[in-house]
């Protein structure tokens, strides 16, 4: 796979491929940009080569169908604001309009195509879809990491038809620190994993335990671990379904010598309710009618404990039902203990990423991924569909 650092683009039509699906509040304005902010090393440098600079992203999911609300014109208007420079917004992603367009642009200037997803096409990964957006470049950029476990036109089928592909700079960085943390990390290597359901992080935990020294499981998740290990968890979520896999995990890091640990105590309430009454009890003093929500304050401790002599942690999940500030404390203590850890640490999902960013403790993190469900499948030890394509 080659980089957009070792191709030859001065004055040539670049078509980028960036993740712009970014949150839009009811006003249709950008919540968070840090998405467009980590495209414009590549955005930039194709600049300073004076090339044509075409941009396709999807935003949303329209389902084929062209929805107003999710056009990308806030984006174009974000980025002229970030690369203080005008955009050009196109109508559609294909078409006469679309070349004709292309064909009068000026070399160093860009131009921003409509909603890839506004066709069916794209997640059908259409051949002739593919082609189509492939004519409109000399190359074609995947900086697109958010996107990459996915088999669509605009990323996989695409590099079938393009005259040449190669990965942008974000896409080199998420792939870099990866690698530094997961294949050839400092040790101790410790995991974190949280979230709410088991069957969302099973072939992940199954794949951790022969890579890490030490995993703490939290969020709701942890509670099918203390019921497999026989615990009372109340009305506390849990999969029963995968009790047995949550014990076959326990002894898998037994045997491979992975020091495991789970909460030692939680918040429980009544219900998930931010006015509901709450109480931190050790785990085996669960109420059968009450449920957990949070860890609790000797989890913390004993996760900092854990935590102390990591040179390498992945984090990836909350610890509790973080978006209720009753049931937040355990999350961002954890996201404060992390970053203050002189471990390289490298945070992977959606919610994690929210969690991190509330605490304001962001700078201190050594990486926050830009890809959910790309992260969670190379943590997985699957291949991502785009990354095969370029390769």
């Amino acid at each position: 796979m080659r980089y957009i650092s070792e191709m030859d683009i001065r004055g040539k039509k670049v078509l980028c491929r960036f993740d712009f699906n970014v949150p839009l509040d009811e006003n249709l304005t950008i919540t968070d940009d840090r998405r467009i902010k980590e495209a414009l090393p590549t955005i930039n440098h194709a600049l300073d080569e004076k090339a044509k600079v075409i941009i396709i992203s999807h935003l949303g999911r329209p389902k084929g169908r062209e929805v107003d609300k999710l056009s990308l014109k806030p984006v174009a208007r974000r980025l002229e604001r970030l690369l203080e420079k005008e955009i050009i917004m196109a109508r559609d992603c294909i078409g006469d309009e679309v070349r004709n367009l292309i064909e009068t642009m000026n070399p160093g200037s860009v131009l921003l195509l409509e909603n890839l997803r506004f066709h069916p096409e794209e997640t059908a990964n259409d051949e002739e879809f593919a082609r189509q957006l492939a004519a409109l470049a000399d190359i074609y950029v995947d900086d697109a990491f958010g996107n990459a476990h996915r088999s669509h036109a605009s990323n996989v089928g695409i590099t079938r038809f393009v005259k040449e592909s190669c990965a942008g700079f974000l896409m080199k960085k998420e792939l870099n620190y990866f690698s530094k943390a997961m294949e050839e990390p400092s040790r101790p290597l410790v995991a974190i994993v949280g979230g709410s359901k088991v069957s969302d992080k099973l072939r992940i935990l199954m794949n951790l335990v022969k890579k890490v020294d030490k995993m703490i499981i939290g969020g709701g998740m942890a509670f099918t671990f203390l019921k497999a290990m026989g615990h009372e968890v109340g009305k506390s979520l849990v999969d029963e379904q995968l009790l047995d896999e949550a014990y076959d995990i326990i002894e898998a890091a037994k045997k491979s010598k992975v020091k495991l640990y789970l909460p030692v105590d939680c918040i429980i309430a009544e219900r998930m309710d931010n006015n509901a009454e709450t109480k931190a009890v050790p785990v085996q003093e669960i109420n059968p009618n009450w449920l957990g929500l949070d860890i609790g304050p000797a989890s913390i401790k004993l996760f900092e404990e854990v935590l102390r002599n990591a040179r390498t942690i992945v984090w990836n999940g909350p610890m509790g039902v973080f978006e209720m500030d009753k049931f937040s404390r355990g999350t961002f203590a954890m996201a404060r203990i992390v970053a203050s850890s002189h471990a390289l640490s490298m945070v992977g999902g959606g919610d994690t990423d929210v969690a991190i960013h509330r605490t304001g403790e962001s700078d201190n993190i050594s990486f926050i991924s830009t890809g959910g469900g790309a992260f969670l499948q190379l943590t997985e030890g699957k291949a991502l569909p785009a990354i095969e394509a370029l390769n």
